[in-house]
């Protein structure tokens, strides 16, 4: 097949600050993007209900001919990538890979932190999954994790409230929250890829010392690697530079927010889901 492209999910737009960055690394292959806005946010729903739909998207990727699948979501990376990975792929295709955000964020966080003191903000979804808490232990014992839940942002971001009273409020409010509960962090890690889009207004009320880290960067480095290291994969993947995007929401209000978050003009694709 010449039409292969890498897949990459959200439940809806914040996965674009994912791609965003891919793109920038790793320009020549295919791109197909699918942000699950219909059913949107995740965040506040079951763990089996996030796994049933990450699953379903999944299943459109591959009968897309998509070899290689990035869950750009911190929520379905949480709630639904090991299921997918232990007991889905198996039956559905064993050649086949689903990767998410957490685990490559996990493996270098601790490389930003002096005082090994790190503040995960994040969705609620995330943060009561625990999974950065669990996955930054294994690469990083010593670094000790503060978290805290902050599902207000992603309103922000979406209603385009960026330089709002409101979210000052609710911006000063959680950082506040969070250094309560650990005041040595020197180090916030953006665990939502909506977050990227309010680090001026994040960075603003942080206190002088604290870096504030997003995922992007990250994320495409080892994308890049992990490549590399799978050779019969990156075989598979088509390289035409092509972009195409779907959506499970309405196509004109995904098109006239999702340019915020990768950076150039998106159109979009109608998606209905069974």
């Amino acid at each position: 097949m010449n039409n292969q492209p890498i897949g990459v999910f959200d439940s809806g737009y914040g996965g674009l600050t994912i791609l965003k960055e891919i793109v920038e690394v790793l320009p020549e292959y295919d791109y197909l993007y699918l942000g699950d806005n219909a059913r949107a946010p995740y965040g506040n729903k079951s763990f089996d209900t996030v796994y049933q739909y990450t699953l379903q998207s999944v299943k459109w990727f591959f009968e897309q001919g998509c070899s290689l699948v990035i869950l750009a979501c911190n929520t379905a990376s949480a709630k639904a990538l090991r299921s997918i990975q232990q007991n889905d792929l198996p039956e559905l295709d064993q050649h086949k890979r689903v990767l998410g955000v957490i685990r490559p964020t996990s493996e270098v966080i601790g490389n930003y932190s002096k005082t090994h003191h790190v503040g995960v903000l994040g969705t609620t979804g995330t943060i009561q999954s625990e999974s950065y808490l669990i996955e930054i232990s294994k690469f990083f014992p010593e670094i000790i994790v503060a978290q805290e839940a902050c599902p207000e942002w992603v309103s922000l971001v979406e209603e385009n409230k960026y330089n709002t009273v409101e979210a000052d409020g609710l911006v000063k409010l959680h950082i506040d929250n969070i250094l309560q509960k650990d005041k040595d962090i020197d180090t916030f890690l953006l665990a939502c890829t909506h977050y990227p889009l309010l680090i001026d207004k994040i960075k603003q009320h942080t206190p002088d010392g604290i870096s504030v880290v997003s995922q992007g960067k990250i994320i495409a480095e080892s994308l890049k690697d992990y490549l590399k290291r799978h050779q019969s994969l990156t075989e598979n993947c088509s390289k035409n530079g092509s972009r195409v995007f779907f959506t499970t929401g309405d196509v004109v209000d995904f098109n006239a927010h999702a340019s915020l978050f990768f950076g150039a003009e998106v159109l979009a694709n109608k998606l209905i889901l069974p």
